[in-house]
């Protein structure tokens, strides 16, 4: 199968399917007539293989309390082995309903009230919004920004957790949303940083088959062959890969049993789901068997990013767009172009695009947007024409 008959085959429209994405457009940007680009799920429908399993699960037709077979250990254990060297043991595995639900279980399992957690802005909104709703004191350090190519300021990292006695580090790999995957002498370094003052991590790596450049995904867990194993948690799931979100089912791995027994007390005090029986049938299914529909699903966002990029660029040079190296998800720079404080305005009102602004990831992602990329070429030749005209009008 190549890109075209891919597209072709599953490719979706989603619009007045209840989609949080094109239905629930008002909730967040006061107004429905505008070109979503923004939550991270994507117009494509699952591996067929998938689709088959959840139809025989559902053909047979009882849905009462299940328990994972020992051929999804074995899928998804294959999985990571095969594709990035990641060696896994039934017993360091748990499972949630969505990694957000599992990071607050993991932040109450590794702090206590008003300790300090670090996040390295701008990332995904909602690890601020579960440290703080923990009752925890967030803590903040910049990526470094070179001319749309983020670094970690390994310094800065040092210090703040010094002064602030931060006691977690929540880690984003690959980083959303700038697109970095993060080289393995920078995972080294950082988990070297947390081990010697005392700072435990949580590693998310949910986007870690999305690798759409060059780079090798290297996870936290395999640095200096498992040395700060013990010293870290990872989350991840098939839900991004796949697009599965609703089927809420995700992966918490942890190798350590003091962290294992703690995080066992946190989930069974809040009688929290064990993840969920058609979510596993499911991602078996796609682990086993979703290898071509994952490479398709790759060469559409490269050329969308290309695409994009591209025609950008070609109008307006100084935009300022950060490699996707991993993930789906395109941050741009329009401060170049517009005023920061004007974006939101220009990008929601006359381009009439729904997309994610960059201060919702930290101030220093004021006058950025992230744009989706995993979705029909159709809907971004739109959001790209809008873009442009908008932008000349403000010229």
């Amino acid at each position: 199968m190549n890109k075209e008959e891919f597209i072709a085959e599953y490719g979706v429209k989603r619009k007045g399917t209840n989609s949080a994405k094109w239905d629930d457009l008002t909730t967040q940007f006061g107004r429905d007539d505008l070109l979503p680009l923004w939550v991270a799920d994507t117009e494509f429908k699952i591996p067929q293989a998938a689709k088959k399993a959840l139809n025989d699960r559902i053909e047979h037709g009882a849905f009462g309390y299940s328990r994972t077979p020992k051929s999804y250990y074995e899928a998804y254990f294959n999985w990571q082995k095969s594709r990035y060297g990641i060696e896994l043991h039934e017993e360091w595995m748990r499972f949630g309903t969505g990694v957000v639900q599992s990071l607050s279980a993991l932040i109450r399992t590794l702090t206590l009230p008003k300790e300090a957690v670090m996040v390295l802005q701008p990332v995904y909104y909602p690890f601020m919004q579960v440290i703080q709703d923990n009752d925890r004191k967030l803590v903040v350090s910049n990526l470094k920004n070179d001319n749309g190519r983020y670094e970690m300021d390994f310094e800065d990292i040092e210090a703040k957790m010094k002064e602030e006695n931060v006691k977690l580090l929540i880690f984003c790999s690959p980083h959303n949303p700038v697109g970095r995957v993060w080289d393995e002498a920078e995972l080294e370094r950082i988990l070297e940083i947390c081990h010697d003052n005392q700072v435990r991590v949580i590693a998310d790596e949910i986007h870690h088959d999305l690798i759409i450049g060059d780079k090798k995904f290297t996870s936290m867990l395999e640095i200096k062959d498992g040395l700060y194993r013990d010293n870290l948690v990872m989350v991840d799931s098939a839900s991004k890969t796949f697009n599965m979100a609703a089927l809420l089912n995700n992966h918490v791995v942890i190798a350590n049993p003091q962290i294992r027994d703690i995080y066992d007390e946190v989930v069974a005090a809040d009688a929290s789901p064990s993840g969920s029986l058609l979510g596993m049938v499911a991602m078996e299914a796609a682990y086993r068997h979703g290898d071509e529909w994952l490479d398709n699903m790759i060469e559409v966002i490269k050329d969308n990013f290309n695409y994009v990029k591209e025609n950008l660029q070609a109008k307006f040079p100084e935009i300022e767009v950060s490699d996707l190296e991993g993930t789906y998800l395109m941050w741009i720079n329009l401060g170049k172009v517009l005023p920061k404080e004007k974006v939101e305005k220009i990008v929601k009102d006359h381009a009439k695009l729904a997309v994610d602004f960059g201060d919702w990831f930290g101030q220093a992602g004021l006058g950025f947007i992230r744009m989706n990329m995993a979705t029909v070429p159709e809907n971004v030749e739109k959001a790209t024409a809008a873009l442009i005209t908008a932008i000349e009008a403000e010229k």
